[in-house]
Order: structure tokens, then sequence, then C-alpha cells
């Protein structure tokens, strides 16, 4: 038989998903024998089987009243009794923290009658008036929907009409006048009178909290929080305890440490004469801890001796509700604190230090998402005004430069020493050395994993992508936001972490946690903790982490974050630049010669690149991927030809033999679909040439370092295989090569060659595709983008807000793994590559590999290693060990 209601004392912080965090808690503190108002716990499962029938179980009102009765046995009193009433508190209790987001309705049980007598056994009428006010408003908004702000008004009408500053201006007659208001407002706003009976009101605040675990703000905070729908709240109904009964009661909040900052210490807020909603809303200032020390010593002394209990007991930074009933010290509420990621590291490595808990514990206890805050420079926030727009926090941090809409720009006012951001409608390739250049990249179009966004978290440069505010003008150097218009040259900043843009320079705070991951240097304070919390890790994880890293000097700075060498080095951003006439010229080949002579000159370049980075990874691995996207590129825009072909006909002129024989290409080569056209090793199998360029530029590059002294590690990857046929026969050109070079320098080279799995197809057949690959690596951007039929350079600004909103996605599935569909195709290419292969290794180089919960995937898939970009090694590295912990190495603390 299923049980729907449990007392406080029969409960404990084990049965956190039954009845709630706030249950789960208050059953705790019973047990260790703490002054807790008594109560019981309606538990989720009741909550579950209401939205499943759209009614309250059968057994439900049985249930509460058992307890109910239970309870009014202990306290000698009736709930709502007109002489001596039993008022309750009932209160939402989900089970992950969710302050706020759902429904409290306080003093259930007073009446007309009731409170009358409450007047008289307390001795204090205006308390009795005060308490009746508050369930009248809390229950006509929260029961009887009501809109809130029509109370306010009233109560701020009384409060002007009497000349008082705040609540406590008011005297017993005006409170009883504004209780007749207020039920006048309920009458005429929802047609029925507010319900007398004491029984009424408790069936009817349960029913309602449960209600609002669908409420607007709930769901909101859910999705941020991605926390499961199907979860539902528990209810809470207690004693009512007040602390409103005059100078020596109150309520407060109080920290075993500070949230901000995990300094140890009593940290909290205390409001004398005032119910506990009330330090919440702020209707009053509070006053601090060491007030309520000079206040009532006797109080704050066992405030303090429950507060080390608790922190003792959770071996955390605890949270806490109290309320003081003259002189009488009730804890209202417990759980573990949210906390800033300063604070958590702080707190973690403090608690290992007080021996309280393992370093595998603290490891547990703090998180990636909060170590990428910590490395990122940040603004000093008090210093900025109003935002001058908003967009997509597409890669953190903060950076100030002059704005500028080309990539030369960039280029020039850097190089003169000048911090520029580069402004762009999008960004294409052709952009890349002005993302270098740019302190920052602030676009007005794109999502989190358009270009823009990509590179620049590769590159660990701030970034802003789709402020849709923004009408860029490139062609006449300007952007415009309504009537503000911002000319080249213009100082701006660029919050990537809250999608920000100010005009002006908002002053930067320094990362101390940024530079211990550059110089290694470990000192004292969060430095320390951080250090403490990755070594920890690095001890634990059975990931490795690598890097994506195509120049020398990336490769060396994941180094330095701690990269187990490179998952993925994309050769075609070494075409780019100078170099781009080159492949231009090999695109536009007339024969077999001239493609030779300009191959034959990118390959002296491409060979010195791989030395630069096999040196800086030297004893590592270097996984480099042959060429990827379509030839077409590394040409022209077909427009931008086309305009200048026809602008020199319309002068008279004759075009420019070069621009016609581009746009003959361009025109040639264009395809509908490009990223799923010839590209991949499909180009490879088609061009003539140009995969033996590549792996001759590899092998060559092994040779130098292998006579230079140093131990390199190349391994060649085949992208976008679909067939076992492809690679098969793209490894036996590679393999052919490698031979070459092997004889023609007297110096072995081997390099495993394996393939990109980012086709479904690939997925499936993994079995057949490990006959030839020696190694998978996870190509999930384009696996997510085939497997859901998605193009993430437009879906994302087009209709993800709405998927988002409505449910259908809790995260992007470009930013955490999608399990249920990606994520098998995953598994299957796993267990089935393995079976071909025992050996194979089998890592992943998509944005995913530094996402937090999609490492904790890869670990649970049995994948060997993630790659990511340099800046998220580090975070890579923290969620590896974590992921390596009993279960999935996850926290409940949200």
């Amino acid at each position: 038989m299923v049980r729907y209601v449990y007392d406080f004392a029969e409960g404990g912080r084990d049965l956190a998903g039954l009845l709630g965090g706030k249950g789960a808690n208050l059953a705790e503190m019973t047990r260790l024998g703490l002054p807790v108002p008594p109560g019981f716990t309606v538990t989720t499962e009741a909550c579950r089987a209401y939205f499943g029938t759209g009614s309250e179980p059968d057994e439900l009102a049985e249930e509460i009243s058992g307890h109910l009765t239970a309870l009014e046995k202990a306290a000698g009193r009736r709930l709502g009794q007109p002489d001596d009433p039993l008022l309750l508190s009932v209160r939402s209790g989900a089970r992950f923290s969710m302050p706020g987001m759902m429904e409290t309705i306080l003093d259930i049980g007073l009446g007309d009658d009731s409170v009358l007598g409450l007047a008289k056994v307390s001795g204090n009428e205006r308390f009795a008036w005060d308490s009746y006010r508050r369930l009248v408003q809390m229950f006509g908004s929260t029961v009887m929907g009501v809109d809130s702000g029509l109370f306010e008004s009233s109560l701020s009408d009384l409060k002007r009409v009497r000349g008082a500053a705040d609540d406590l201006g008011l005297d017993a007659t005006d409170l009883a006048e504004l209780v007749e208001t207020y039920k006048a407002l309920i009458r005429r706003e929802s047609g029925e009178d507010f319900p007398q009976s004491p029984d009424e009101q408790l069936r009817r605040a349960v029913l309602a909290v449960f209600e609002s675990w669908n409420g607007e703000r709930a769901r909101v905070y859910r999705r941020r929080e991605h926390i499961a729908d199907d979860l539902g709240t528990a209810v809470n109904v207690q004693t009512m305890v007040f602390g409103n009964l005059g100078s020596d009661s109150g309520s407060g909040v109080a920290f075993t440490r500070d949230p901000a900052t995990g300094r140890p210490g009593l940290y909290g807020d205390y409001l004398p004469n005032a119910q506990g909603e009330d330090v919440v809303a702020g209707i009053r200032n509070t006053v601090s801890l060491t007030d309520l020390e000079e206040l009532d010593p006797v109080s704050y002394a066992r405030l303090r001796g429950h507060m080390e209990t608790l922190e003792t007991h959770y071996r955390d930074l605890c949270d806490i509700e109290f309320t003081i009933e003259r002189g009488r010290l009730w804890m209202l509420q417990t759980r573990v604190g949210k906390r800033t990621a300063e604070a958590a590291f702080a707190i973690a490595s403090e608690l290992v230090d007080e021996g309280l808990i393992s370093p595998a514990e603290a490891l547990g206890r703090v998180a990636g998402d909060g170590l990428a805050r910590l490395m990122f420079p940040r603004f000093d926030t008090s210093a900025v005004g109003e935002a001058l727009a908003h967009g997509l926090p597409a890669s953190p941090g903060a950076a100030v430069g002059a704005a500028v809409f080309d990539s030369a720009e960039a280029v020039r006012r850097a190089a003169a020493g000048e911090q520029v951001v580069l402004v762009r409608q999008e960004t294409t390739p052709d952009d890349l050395p002005g993302m270098i250049a740019a302190q920052a990249v602030l676009t007005s179009r794109g999502g989190k994993t358009s270009h823009a966004a990509v590179v620049a978290r590769g590159m660990g440069t701030v970034c802003v992508c789709g402020a849709e505010e923004i009408a860029v003008d490139a062609k006449g150097r300007r952007f415009t936001v309504g009537e503000t218009v911002v000319e080249e040259g213009t100082v701006i900043s660029v919050d990537g972490s809250e999608g920000a843009v100010y005009l002006g320079a908002a002053p930067l705070v320094d990362s101390a946690a940024m530079r211990y991951f550059e110089t290694g240097e470990r000192s004292a304070g969060l430095v320390a903790s951080v250090a403490d919390a990755m070594e920890q890790a690095d001890r634990t994880a059975r990931l490795e982490v690598r890097a994506n890293a195509d120049t020398p000097e990336d490769a060396a700075r994941a180094r330095r974050f701690g990269a187990r060498g490179i998952g993925l080095c994309r050769t075609e951003h070494m075409f780019l630049g100078a170099r781009r006439k080159l492949v231009e010229t090999m695109i536009l080949a007339r024969d077999e010669t001239e493609r030779k002579d300009a191959l034959g000159a990118l390959l002296p370049l491409q060979r010195q690149d791989f030395i630069g980075i096999l040196e800086a990874m030297d004893g590592l691995p270097v996984t480099i991927r042959l060429i990827d996207p379509p030839l077409h590129e590394f040409l022209p825009d077909r427009t931008d030809l086309a305009v200048r072909i026809a602008a020199d006909e319309a002068r008279g002129e004759h075009p420019d033999p070069h621009d016609t024989e581009l746009l003959d290409a361009v025109n040639r080569m264009h395809e509908e679909n490009p990223m799923l056209g010839l590209r991949g090793v499909r180009l490879g199998l088609v061009v003539p040439g140009l995969v033996a360029m590549q792996v001759r530029a590899i092998a060559e590059a092994v040779v130098a370092r292998t006579k230079a002294g140093g131990s390199p590690e190349a391994e060649i990857m085949v992208p976008l295989v679909g067939a076992v046929e492809e690679l098969r026969i793209e490894r036996a050109e590679v393999e052919r090569v490698l031979a070459e070079v092997s004889e023609e320098t007297g110096v072995p080279v081997h390099c495993p060659v394996g393939t990109m799995i980012e086709l479904p197809r690939a997925a499936l057949t993994a079995g057949r595709i490990a006959e030839e690959a020696e190694f998978f690596s996870f190509g999930t951007n384009d696996l997510t983008q085939t497997t859901w039929g998605f193009s993430r350079d437009d879906v994302e600004a087009a209709f993800f807000s709405a998927y988002l909103d409505k449910g259908i996605f809790a995260t992007s599935p470009f930013e955490t793994l999608d399990r249920d569909g990606v994520g098998r195709l995953v598994r299957i290419a796993v267990d089935e590559g393995r079976a071909t292969r025992p050996d194979l290794k089998i890592g992943v180089c998509g944005e995913h590999g530094g996402d937090p919960e999609s490492v904790h995937f890869f670990h649970e898939a049995g994948l060997d290693y993630v790659s990511c970009s340099p800046f998220r090694v580090p975070v890579a590295r923290l969620e590896a060990g974590r992921a390596a912990l009993s279960g999935t190495g996850s926290s409940d603390s949200r």
C-alpha cells in the first residue's frame, strides 16, 4: 500500500526523493534532537499522483487527518479552535532546492473567531491581527488566484494614510481593518469568500503547493538548473511558531560559512518582530547575527551551537532558517547551502583540512562549470551601467577594446598595440586572423555553436553571438542599437559570461585561477583550493583529457593546462591567410603539373606547422585530421565575385580574368548543402595528391622531430567516413606515403590511422569500420547535426529558444550531448568497434568534450579520452575525476 504522509520523527535525509529536501532535513534535525516545531510531510509521490489523475489521491485526506489528530493531541490544541488555536504553516519542499520558486502559506487555521482567541491567549492583539492579515493575503493570492499586487496596494495605501513608515507602524485596529479590506478583495476578484473552515484552508493550501510545482517561475528555474519536471514537490505541514510576537521575537536566515567566499564563521540576517517571509521579502532592513548576539545572547549561543552541530553532521555549509518566539529558539529549516564557485572550492578544501571529508568527497563538492567561472576575467559590475545590448553568452569572460568591423583592421590595430573587439554579422574562416587579434568577438547573428562561438571558445576569446538588437553596417564601419550609433574605434566592453555589451571600458578583475593554470605557481587561498581539487581529479580520473589545438602556441598552452595530448589538430586552419593563394592555385589548376606544383609549395609550410605542434606535445599523442571542409571555403565569396565582375562590365571595363576564373570555379563547385557534400574523406578520394601531400608533411615532421631527439607520436585521422570502403582506400594511400618516407629517410615512421565517427551510418557500421581503423574519435558536433537533422549555424537562433521554453530541450544538444539519441549511437559504436578490435582507442573531439555533463556520459560509455579547446582542459580534467567517483561523481548541492 502506498503511503503518502510521514511524521517528521519517521524520516531522515536519506529520504529526500520521497520527502523532498526540506522534509528530509526537518526529519533529520528532529532525529538530532534540535528544537523543530512538530509536523508532517506529504510526499512527492502524492504530488505525482495528483498530477497523474488530476485530483488528490483518495487516501491522502484520511492520512493527513490522522497525522493532524496526532499533532493536535501532542500540542493540546486543535487546529483553529476558537479559544487557543493551533496554527500551521504549509510549505513546499522539492528534492532539489528551488528557493522562492513555489508557494508558502502561513498561519493556517485562523478565522474571524479564532483570531480573537489568539489575541486573548497571546496577550497581544496586534500580533493576532497581523497573523490573520498574513494568512488572508497569502491564501488569497496563492490559493484563490487573486493578484498579489492588489493586496500590496491596499497595504501601502493604509500605511500612507496612517503615516506609517513600515508594517510596524500599523496597530491592531489598522490590521483588523486591513483584514476586512483583503476579504472584500477576495470576494470581488474570485467570486467566493475567504474560507473560515480550518480543514478547508489546510486541504486547499496543500493542493495549491502541488500546483505551484508547475508555476511559470518554478518551470523556468528547473530549466535553468536542469531539474527534471516529473519529480514533483513534497508539502511540509508544521506547527506555527511566531517571530512577530514583539521585540523578544524574530526570524532569521543563517549560514555556517560565508556562501560568497567560503570563509568560516556565522553569516546571516535577523529581523526582530517578524515572520520568516519578511526576512526574504526585504520589507524592513535586517540586522546581522552579531546584533542578535547583543539583542538575545542566550538564543544566539543556542543558534551557534545548533549550527555547529548541523555543519558537523552534514559535513558541509548549511543554510538555516530559524525563529525566536519570546526568547525560545526554533529551527525551521536546514539544507546544504548554495554557494559561489569560489566558496565551493574554498569550503571543500577547508573541510578536508578539518578532517570532516576526504579529498575524494571534496572533489564531488566542486564542479567544472564553477571552475570555468573562476578562470575567466570578469568585470567589476559595480562600475558598469546599463547594458547597451544582449546576446548569447557564447564564450565566457570579459574583454574591452575598440570596435572594428573586419579582420584586416583588427590585425592592423592589434599589431599597433591596440585592443580591439571584432564586430561582425557573423564570422567565417576568413575572419580567423582578426579573431586571433581581437580581445572579443561580437556578432549580431549565430548561436552558441556558430563559427564565431566554436572558434572563440577554442582560443579562449570572449564572444557574444546573436545580439539581434545590434544592426551591423560593415561598409559604414558602425553598428547601431536603437538611436545609439557606435562608430569604428569606439571602446566597448563585452561580457561573454552574461551575454552583455557595454559602452566604454568597464574595469576588469583578474582571475587568480587562470594565472595558476598559466604558470603552475601554487599560492594560498583560492588557488590552493583549486590546485587541491585538480590534483585529486587527476589521481582519480580514468578518462584522459586532450586538447583541440591547431598551432604550436595553442598546443603549448594546452600542455600547461594539463592536456595529455592533442585529440584534434585541424589542418584546414593551416591553409588560411597567405597560403590561401596556394590553395586557389591548386583548385584552379588546369593540369596535373600545376596541381602538383601547388601541392609542392604547400608541403614544406604544412610540414613546419606539424614540427612545431609535435615539438610542443613531445612524447604525447597528436591526432591530425586530414582536410575536412569543402574546397570552395578557400575561394572568395560567390556573390562578391559576381558583383565585382558586374561592376567592371557596367563601367565598360573588361573584368579581371582571375576574378572570372575564380567565379567559374566557385560556380562549378557550388553545392546547395556543402556540409553534406564534397568534403572530408570524399575530398581526399577525388582530388589527386591532396592526401599524399598532407601525409608526407606529417611523416617528414615525425622524421625531423625524431632526428632532433624528440619523441613524436602523430596519429592520422580520416574525417567523415560513412563506409569502410572509403577508409580502406584512403588508409592504403596513407600507408603507401608513410612507407615511402620511411624508406627515403631511413627513419621508421608509424602513425596509427583512425577515423572520426560523425555520421549515423558510421556509428551503426562501426564494427566493420573498426576493421580498418586503429582508433575512433567521435565528432559529436556533426554527429548531432546529422542525427537531429539540424544545421547548427541556423537552428539555434531560429527556434531553440522556443524548444527550450516548451521543454522539448532541457539544454541545447550542441552544448550537452543528447544521451538518448546521439548518445545511443556512441554506445553502439563503442560496443561494436571493440567487438571487432578489443584494443580500439576511442575518444571524442567535438565541443561536447569540454562540457561537464557530457564528460560524465563519455566516462560511462567507456571512452578513453575527451578532447576540447585548451581553455576547457582544466574543466574537463576536473569532471573526468568527478565522473570516476562512485556513481557519476555528481553532487546534489544544486
